[in-house]
This record gives structure tokens, C-alpha cells and sequence, in this order.
């Protein structure tokens, strides 16, 4: 049966034992006395699973607001070598909050 890392990661180490018994792979040996947290990426490699959940991000445009903070950043370098503190510390909070922005949209 094939798995996801998300249906691996809610299993209890009894059953990736169970499951690392039928595997013949370098990567479980020794399952028998693993915890969970060497366990879970071991099978992750034996199964031939990326070993990390993946994030959608939902509603925004991830590309549009990281070119939106390379720019800010080139403005942010302008600023700071042309000694103008509050253009600099505006496109600073504006950086801060195009990065909350991303990270929300993560959740």
C-alpha cells in the first residue's frame, strides 16, 4: 500500500514497525528499537516519500508578493545608502508585512 508522510506521521510506532517489517531497505534496520522521530524519515527514504508536509498557499500570490519584497528591499538599500531614515524604516514595516502576509497564508 502506498502512503503519504501525513498518514505516516498520525500512525503510532507500533504500526511503522509494523509496517518497516516488510521493507528490506538499509534505511530501517533496526526498526525494532527506533523512536518515531528517526523512524518516520527512515521509512519516509525506504518508501521513496518526500519526508515533509507540504503547505498550499490559499488565497494570495506567492510570486507577486516576493517580487513586491525584492523590490522593497532594493528601496530599502536606496534609502539607507541616501541616509533617508523614513522612507528606510517605511519600506522596512513594509517588508515585515508582505512577509507576515506569506507566512498567514501558510496556515
Amino acid at each position: 500500500m502506498a502512503y503519504t508522510y501525513e498518514q505516516l506521521s498520525d500512525m503510532t510506532v507500533a504500526q511503522l514497525r509494523e509496517i518497516a517489517q516488510n521493507i528490506e531497505h538499509d534505511a530501517v534496520k533496526g526498526f525494532s528499537t527506533m523512536h518515531k522521530e528517526k523512524l518516520l524519515p527512515a521509512l519516509c527514504l525506504a518508501l521513496g516519500i518526500e519526508s515533509h508536509k507540504h503547505h498550499a498557499v490559499v488565497g494570495i500570490n506567492k510570486s507577486q508578493i516576493k517580487l513586491q519584497i525584492r523590490a522593497m528591499k532594493k528601496k530599502r538599500d536606496e534609502a539607507l545608502a541616501g541616509k533617508n531614515s523614513k522612507t528606510y524604516k517605511e519600506t522596512l514595516r513594509e517588508i515585515h508585512n508582505l512577509k507576515n502576509r506569506l507566512r498567514h497564508a501558510l496556515k
